[in-house]
C-alpha cells in the first residue's frame, strides 16, 4: 500500500484513524522502504519543512472546540454545525476529537461524581477567596 507524506505526518502525530493506524504500522514492520520515507520526512520535519496542511493539522485548526462538541452531544448546535462535527469525527476519523467527545460523553453519565468534585474543590479553595483588598489575605493574618 502507498501511504502520502500527509499520512506519513499524521502517523508520526498520532492522527490517523485507528485501523489505518494499525494497517501503518504492520507495513512499517516489514517495509524497508517505508521505514526510509518516515525517517526521511521526520528529519524534514526537523529543519521546519511544513506545508500549510501541516500546520493546519498540527494546530488542529479544523477541530471543534470542547464547548462544540458539548453542543454537539446535547444536539443544540445548527444543522450545519452539528454535520460539520459528524464528519470530522466519522469521516475524517480525529482520535482528538473522538476522545474528547468520549470523556464528555462519560462525564455527563456520572454526574453525581461531577458534583462531589465540584464540591471538593471549593471547599478547598475557600479560604482563598476574598475580597480584593482584604488585608487578611497579604498579610496571612
Amino acid at each position: 500500500m502507498q501511504w502520502t507524506d500527509r499520512e506519513v505526518v499524521a502517523w508520526l502525530d498520532e492522527l490517523l484513524p485507528a485501523n489505518r493506524m494499525a494497517e501503518f504500522e504492520n507495513q512499517l514492520r516489514n517495509d524497508t522502504a517505508l521505514r526510509h520515507r518516515v525517517a526521511s520526512v521526520i528529519r524534514q520535519r526537523d529543519q521546519g519543512g511544513n506545508s500549510i496542511g501541516e500546520v493546519w493539522q498540527r494546530g488542529k485548526l479544523s477541530c471543534p472546540t470542547r464547548s462544540e462538541l458539548g453542543g454537539y452531544l446535547l444536539g443544540t448546535l445548527s444543522g450545519d454545525a452539528s454535520n460539520y462535527i459528524e464528519f470530522h469525527l466519522t469521516t475524517v476519523g480525529c482520535r482528538v476529537c473522538q476522545a474528547n467527545l468520549h470523556d464528555l460523553e462519560e462525564q455527563s453519565s456520572q454526574p453525581e461524581q461531577l458534583t462531589g468534585r465540584r464540591r471538593k474543590f471549593f471547599e478547598s479553595s475557600a479560604g482563598l477567596l476574598r475580597p480584593e483588598g482584604d488585608s487578611k489575605f497579604m498579610s496571612g493574618k
